[in-house]
């Protein structure tokens, strides 16, 4: 783990903590949201993931909960899950290893405290659209930028941060998604239904994508993007349009 030089634990070992049990509304949660991701044809194999950090008092950083190796997000169930704990990537509860992009996942929630999941998948159309030659995904909705909040950060193909997940400080207090060519994307979110819509609102803005290139080069239009200021805009308002508080009437 990038940032932890003295290191006591390996990746995976066996450390039961008494202390540490399976809660079963964060494991209904985590299976719910799995399934969902699965329902709307986002899941495929075994590949990709999710996390969900839990506080914790013994673990300064919290734990989290993930899906073991070689079993899909599609039919994960509650009794498959793991608890890890996020600077070594220990198994406190469960008997089953992680996969390797929850190294990924374990850095991420160790430099963003703010940042409770994680969703991971690979997806079909975004990465058929970027190696169509297509370098950045573009807005074309009122809604994405009010639900991401940040600009999202590219990798370059090559660049694989679930084996080396040293590059990921430098940019990852900048972004709440992770477009990752060639492979798939990473969303942060501030709970699982934040992580969760986010990815629906990333896939559905992909989908635009395409359709409007399709639609475009048809038509011998330009598209009509949402531009960089009206999405610096939408991430320093995004809690206000997406998390309204109620207002009290007075009198």
């Amino acid at each position: 783990m990038d940032g932890s030089p003295n290191r006591t634990f390996q990746v995976n070992e066996l450390t039961p903590d008494p202390n540490v049990a399976f809660d079963p509304r964060v494991a209904k949660s985590y299976v719910t949201y799995a399934h969902r991701l699965a329902a709307r044809g986002l899941v495929n194999s075994s590949v990709g993931g999710m996390v969900i950090r839990v506080a914790h008092p013994d673990h300064p950083d919290g734990v989290c909960y993930a899906k073991p190796q070689g079993i899909s997000l599609e039919e994960v169930e509650a009794e498959d899950l793991v608890i890890t704990d996020i600077p070594w990537g220990r198994i406190l509860q469960g008997e089953r290893a992680t996969t390797v992009g929850h190294q990924m996942n374990r850095e991420i929630l160790r430099l963003r405290p703010d940042v409770n999941c994680v969703i991971h998948l690979h997806h079909d159309e975004m990465i058929a659209f970027m190696a169509a030659g297509y370098e950045t995904i573009r807005s074309f909705s009122l809604t994405y930028g009010y639900l991401m909040q940040k600009p999202a950060h590219y990798l370059p193909a090559h660049l694989n941060v679930e084996e080396d997940v040293g590059p990921i400080k430098t940019f990852i207090q900048d972004t709440n998604c992770i477009i990752m060519k060639r492979h798939g994307f990473t969303v942060l979110g501030r709970s699982v239904s934040e992580a969760y819509h986010r990815t629906c609102v990333l896939v559905s803005e992909i989908k635009r994508n395409i359709i409007v290139e399709q639609l475009c080069a048809a038509n011998g239009k330009t598209p009509e993007y949402i531009s960089e200021e009206e999405l610096a805009y939408m991430a320093t308002h995004g809690d206000a349009v997406m998390y309204p508080k109620l207002v009290k009437k007075a009198g």
